[in-house]
Formats: C-alpha cells, structure tokens, sequence
C-alpha cells in the first residue's frame, strides 16, 4: 500500500511517579466523540517528527509537559479501511494541569493495574505492559527506586 494512504499519528504513555504510594500511575485520556480511554495521542501534521507530534499531543489533550524516554511498540491497525500507524514513546510527566477540552474530557491517573483494566482497546493495554518492562518495573512499584 502507498506510504502516503498511511494514517500517521504518535503518542505516549504517560506516567508520573505516584504521589502517594511507591510506585507509578499512568495517565489515561477520555474521548467523548468515541467514549473511549486511550493514552494520549493523534494524527501527526503533515511534515511533522513522530516524537514532536507526541509531545504536543500529550500537551493538547492533558496540559501536561513530558519527557519522552524509550519508544515504545508501534500500533498498527485499519480506521475506514486505512491503515493506521501510531508510534508511542514512555513519558514521564514533569508539570502542568489539566483542563477539559473539545477532544478530551476527562483526565484520569491510575495505576498500571487499573489502566489496563480503563483501556478500551486491546493494543493500548499491551502499551502498558511495555511501559513497565522499558521502566524496569513490576507490579507498580520501580525495581531500582528511581522508576527508569
């Protein structure tokens, strides 16, 4: 298929460090048009780098600013008989607030045990997985007490 037809977006999966137990929380985003919870992501600009795009990406739809790790597993899938490519990187939250916006009504931190169960697609729970092998972590909580 033509590289062109290809659906480009990129995303993260965002995390911060848990503020109230050892341990990790994932950010989730709610999409009111699909009633659905993804980690933040969408289609790139026309010329734009896969990283920048994930990185305003997560600034649009949760007011977070980030600093992207290790890339994660692409997701590739057909919308409208398109095929789709997101590319995501692991992103650790570093400030910012979240407002309700026309995209993304709801902001929810979980941990990664809730978060795949939130998840609506299969694909974004399997992101989950991947973020806590990249981080070196397991049941929540960093291995090396430093979450990288």
């Amino acid at each position: 298929m033509a590289e062109e037809s290809v659906i480009r977006a990129a995303g993260c999966v965002l995390w911060r460090r848990s503020p109230s137990r050892d341990g990790l929380e994932i950010a989730l985003v709610h999409r009111p048009k699909y009633d659905d919870w993804s980690h933040p992501k969408g289609k790139l600009k026309r010329t734009e780098d896969a990283l920048a795009g994930a990185i305003r990406e997560v600034s649009e739809e949760t007011g977070m600013t980030c600093d992207p790790g290790l890339e994660l597993p692409t997701a590739r899938y057909l919308v409208g008989g398109r095929p789709k490519e997101v590319r995501y990187w692991a992103a650790e939250a570093t400030g910012g607030t979240f407002a309700p916006n026309r995209e993304v009504d709801r902001l929810l931190w979980t941990s990664p045990e809730a978060a795949r169960r939130h998840l609506t697609q299969p694909r974004d729970r399997e992101l989950v997985y991947a973020l806590l092998s990249a981080l070196h972590v397991t049941g929540g909580a960093p291995l090396d007490g430093e979450g990288r």
